[in-house]
Parts: C-alpha cells; sequence; structure tokens
C-alpha cells in the first residue's frame, strides 16, 4: 500500500478514527490496533513477507529476553551473535546472495574456471533492511546495558511494524519509540494538524517534484546514447532533486502520520541540499541511517578515536558498508566509495565539526562563500548519485563521459515545460523554511486565516493536478 494511493486515503481514516474513538480508553487496545494496521498494510505487498516479519520480530524479542537474563558475558554473546547472524543471514540470502554468486562466477572465470552458480528466483521482501535494522539495534542495545527488554510482544511488535516507518524508514531506536508505545497516548489537536501539514508537504515532494523529475530521468537514462552531454548534466541535477523529493517526502509522510496517533519518529532530513561540505551534508541526509552506521559500526570499531589513518580506515568502511546496504550491485558500492573519498579532506584538515548552525542563519540570503559551498557540495552528491541511479558500472561510465564531452557546451534536448518554476518556487519554500522540521511547518501560521487555508488549498489543487499513476518510492527496493 502506498502512501500516495487511493487505497492508503482510505485507510489511514479507518484507523485514526478506531484508533481516537473506540480504542482510545485502553492502551493495549490501541497498541493491538496499530500492529493489525500495520500487519494489514504490509501484507498489502504480499501476505507471505508477513511471515518473515513475524518471525524476525519474534526472533529479537526471545534473544533480547536471553540476552538480558543469561548468567555469564559469553552466554548474552552468544545469544546476541545468534539473533545477529540469523538476521543478517536472512537479509544476505533475500538481498545479496545472487550478488555474490554471479560475482564469484565473474571473478572465477577470469582464470578459466567457468562456474554455473544456481541463483534463487526470489522476490525481495520491501522493508527489510530497515526492520533488520530496528531488530539489530534492539539486541544491541540490550547487550550493552542500555535498555531492559521489553516484556510485552504486542508493544515490541509495533515498535518493529508501526506501518508509517516499517517500509521505507526512518530506522528508529527502541531508546525513542518503545517508551511512547508504553505509555498512554492522548488527541493533541495541534500535534494532529501539524502532522497533516507534514503530510502535505511530503505529498508535494514526492508528486510533484519527485514524479515530475523522474519523467525526464527515466527517459534519459533509458536512453542515454540519444541525449547530448548538457542534457546529461541537466538530468543528473534532476535525479539528485527527485531522490531527495521521494525519500525525504516519504519520511514527511510517515511522520506526519505518526504524529496523527500521538507518536514522535526521528527526524530523517534536515535541508541536506543547503549544506556547505560533506560531512555536513551527512548530517542532514537520511540521519536515521547515518546514526545507525555511527553507533552500531563506525564508533564500536574505534570511530575517530586513533590516528588519522585509523580513522580514514573506519570511513571507509563504514560508507562501503553503507553503499552495499542500499543494494546488491557495484554502484552502490562506488556511490559509498565516491563519499568515503568526499570526506578525507575533513578528516586530515579536521574541519568534519565544521558548519554545524544552519546556514546564513538570521540571514534572508547566503553570502556568496556559503552559496558557492553549497553549490559545490550538491555539485559533488549529484555526481555520485549517477552511480546510484545507473544500473551497473557500464551504464553509469559513459554516461559520465558524455556529461565531460563537448557536447557539455550544446544546449540541453530537454522541454522540461513548468518544471523549472515549481522546482524554483520549492527551493525557495525549502530555504525559507531551513530553520523548521520541513518546509511548511510554520507557513502561514501567523497570516489571515483565510489566506492561510488559501495557501494549503493551493498546494492540495497543484498535487491534485499532477497525481496520476501511482509511483512507488525510490527507496521501497532497499
Amino acid at each position: 500500500m502506498l502512501f500516495n494511493s487511493i487505497n492508503f486515503a482510505i485507510f489511514l481514516p479507518i484507523v485514526f478514527f478506531l484508533y481516537w474513538f473506540v480504542t482510545n480508553k485502553s492502551l493495549r487496545l490501541q497498541n493491538i490496533l496499530l500492529l493489525v494496521a500495520s500487519y494489514f498494510f504490509y501484507g498489502c505487498w504480499d501476505w507471505r513477507f508477513l511471515l518473515l516479519l513475524i518471525f524476525s520480530t519474534s526472533l529479537d524479542y526471545f534473544t533480547g529476553s536471553k540476552i538480558f537474563s543469561a548468567a555469564n558475558p559469553q552466554r548474552k554473546k552468544t545469544w546476541l551473535w545468534l539473533s545477529i547472524i540469523i538476521n543478517v543471514g536472512l537479509l544476505g540470502v533475500f538481498k545479496y546472495y545472487n550478488f555474490f554468486a554471479e560475482s564469484l562466477a565473474e571473478a572465477c572465470a577470469t582464470i578459466g574456471l567457468h562456474l554455473h552458480p544456481y541463483m534463487l528466483n526470489i522476490v525481495l521482501p520491501v522493508g527489510i533492511s530497515f526492520y533488520t535494522f530496528h531488530g539489530l539495534s534492539y539486541i544491541i542495545d540490550i547487550y550493552n546495558d542500555k535498555i531492559e527488554p521489553e516484556k510485552n510482544f504486542i508493544n515490541y511488535a509495533v515498535f518493529v511494524s508501526f506501518f508509517p516507518l516499517l517500509v521505507a524508514g526512518p530506522i528508529e531506536r527502541a531508546t525513542h519509540l518503545l517508551p511512547q508505545i508504553q505509555q498512554k497516548r492522548t488527541f493533541n489537536y495541534s500535534k494532529a494538524i501539524d502532522g497533516l501539514r507534514q503530510i502535505l508537504w511530503g505529498l508535494f515532494k514526492k508528486i510533484v517534484i519527485a514524479d515530475q523529475c523522474a519523467l525526464y530521468v527515466d527517459q534519459v537514462f533509458s536512453s542515454a546514447d540519444s541525449f547530448n552531454g548538457s542534457t546529461h548534466a541537466v538530468v543528473a541535477i534532476l535525479f539528485a532533486i527527485q531522490i531527495y523529493g521521494d525519500f525525504s517526502g516519504y519520511s514527511d509522510i510517515a511522520l506526519g502520520t505518526a504524529k496523527l496517533f500521538g507518536i514522535d519518529l526521528l527526524r530523517n532530513f534536515a535541508f541536506p541540499y543547503f549544506s556547505r561540505s560533506i560531512p555536513e551534508f551527512w548530517r542532514r541526509w537520511h540521519i536515521s541511517l547515518s546514526t545507525w552506521f555511527r553507533d552500531y559500526l563506525y564508533i564500536p570499531m574505534g570511530g575517530s578515536k586513533g590516528n588519522k589513518w585509523h580513522r580514514i580506515k573506519n570511513i571507509f568502511i563504514l560508507f562501503v558498508v553503507s553503499g552495499f546496504w542500499h543494494g546488491a550491485n557495484w554502484t552502490f558500492i562506488i556511490w559509498g566509495l565516491l563519499h568515503a573519498f568526499y570526506m578525507l579532506p575533513s578528516i586530515l584538515f579536521n574541519t568534519n565539526r565544521k558548519n554545524l548552525d544552519i546556514v546564513a542563519q538570521g540571514k534572508v540570503l547566503p553570502s556568496l562563500r556559503e552559496l558557492l559551498s553549497i553549490l559545490s557540495t550538491f555539485a559533488l552528491v549529484a555526481f555520485a548519485l549517477i552511480f546510484f541511479r545507473s544500473d551497473n558500472l557500464a551504464q553509469a561510465i559513459k554516461f559520465i563521459a558524455t556529461i565531460f564531452s563537448t557536447s557539455l557546451f550544446t544546449m540541453p534536448a530537454l522541454s522540461t515545460g513548468i518544471l523549472p518554476v515549481l522546482l524554483a518556487a520549492f527551493f525557495v519554500v525549502e530555504w525559507l523554511g531551513r530553520n523548521q522540521q520541513y518546509g511548511i511547518a510554520e507557513l502561514g501560521l501567523k497570516w489571515p486565516v483565510p489566506l492561510r487555508w488559501a495557501t494549503y488549498y493551493t498546494i492540495s489543487i497543484i498535487i491534485f493536478y499532477y497525481a496520476g499513476t501511482e509511483k512507488q518510492f525510490i527507496y521501497f527496493q532497499f
């Protein structure tokens, strides 16, 4: 069930009504309703995926309890690694088996050995990377004595499978979400209205920005040989905008939907394309994944401790794993490696903690230096995303070679219509709202009521105008 579908538009009000008007006097009933709704939501893709989700949830619920009650450190570690191996093993089979089998066959072919590995004809369960990371953080936190295991299976199952975040995050922590599930929730009108505004802005990002950019991105990537270098450069920019609108739009809808049920989820995006450096970009892009890898991979490896070469090694491991998390393709690994190289100057010159504030704080426009920093950071990100978007390395290299050919200095062969106007308006709103949680969080709150509602209706009309085919979110494939 897609957030941008008619089915979800029917599903959400029904669950909202039952939650606040039927089960509102019982926390247990509210949580049971959320769990049933979440399983229904997930089962709409393929009911067989539910079996894997329930197994993963039960595994971590059981091993978390065993880790906590273990009599000695060795037994605790045994239960921890049992859960990790099974979780990562399932993820590996569904997501990476064919990649490793093909890579092994290709490597052997270079030395004259011709293997014919058995390939799995299986569908990747939607959201498996996300809910697997929910469970892993839970058991690791128990092992590290940060939390105690949840005794109520319903509560824990809601933590893992809460439908707004189930398919594409944000990746929650038990320390943040479980206490909200355990406590009685009362309806907050202001929070609900704020949630609706965030849903509206998320739908605008997805349908009006991301999906309209996708029309040109898909056209050029599907027949790249037919277009010149300037067109490729424009499309690289459009894909960077598309993936931001698509994924941050999903996150806004997820956070806004959770607010309707009195629950706050972790923020996942903080206007990353206004970043002045790559380290700042990664503090603002897919925040829940970045901090997950920081806390459960980078810091355990030693983090920033030790000499510069040790830090560089850790950064490269971090970004290679991050790339591989996104998919079983060398293009994602190269994308991760590029970002690791981008991080090198900040490590060598100890500048990774610069730019912790909001750009041009208290100003209408950035300084020339800030503007150049923003544009250069965006250019680096957009370049790396060419690999992210490409089906294989050959396509990515050919795409980039065309950009750096003499045809870069010709006119782009795209007729984008009103899209540049929509993009300009979008980034103006995002810029003016960059010190808020999302672009229109405070837009019009101090305006006269008729003008404020006219603004919301205008955004809604634009969304309905561009709404057509229900297009899947990019991060569903991960």
